[in-house]
């Protein structure tokens, strides 16, 4: 299994990614619990290398109510970020002009500046692609990351966004 997840991760491409997210088992919302290491799995997606620009470090799953669906990490340490507010569209927009070292080192300070303790998302059972499986649903956005196991510490996700033709694949390793 490492081998297929270290193949997408050199950007096999969407189809091998949901070929691969389609074969894995389901997970539990209690086997999530707990602080995971994030990584973008390049497909082509406009996603591809946005949240890495920025900082992101992961996500913080402390109960099925309590989900931080954006953990990022600077100098001074990691901080969750609730995604509200954050120009999505914009983002989506501008592509490649906002995934450049210039405008990651311009933007990742205002990201401290909209810093917060309370969960933005939690966790359910959610169909999807024919599996019932956990599956972080965003407390205000039309988001909701699928994740299906690659072992017991790592998990292979899917961010379903309303007006995102794909899916963006990630992977998640438990710290």
């Amino acid at each position: 299994m490492s081998n297929r997840l270290a193949e997408l991760e050199a950007g096999a491409g969407l189809a091998a990614g949901l070929a691969f997210f389609d074969g894995l088992p389901p997970v539990s919302v209690e086997t999530m619990l707990g602080s995971w290491r994030g990584s973008g799995v390049p497909t082509g997606s406009p996603l591809d290398g946005l949240l890495e620009t920025y900082g992101w470090h992961g996500k913080r799953f402390d109960g099925p109510d309590d989900a931080h669906p954006l953990v990022f990490a600077d100098d001074r340490g990691r901080f969750a970020v609730n995604p509200a507010g954050l120009p999505l569209g914009a983002l989506l927009r501008l592509g490649p002009r906002v995934r450049g070292e210039r405008a990651g080192a311009a933007l990742r300070p205002l990201l401290r500046a909209r810093r917060t303790r309370r969960p933005a998302a939690r966790l359910r059972m959610v169909e999807y692609r024919g599996v019932s499986t956990g599956t972080m649903i965003y407390d205000a956005l039309p988001i909701n990351d699928h994740f299906r196991a690659v072992d017991d510490d790592t998990l292979l996700g899917a961010m379903d966004l309303r007006g995102l033709s794909d899916p963006f694949l990630f992977v998640l390793r438990r710290e």
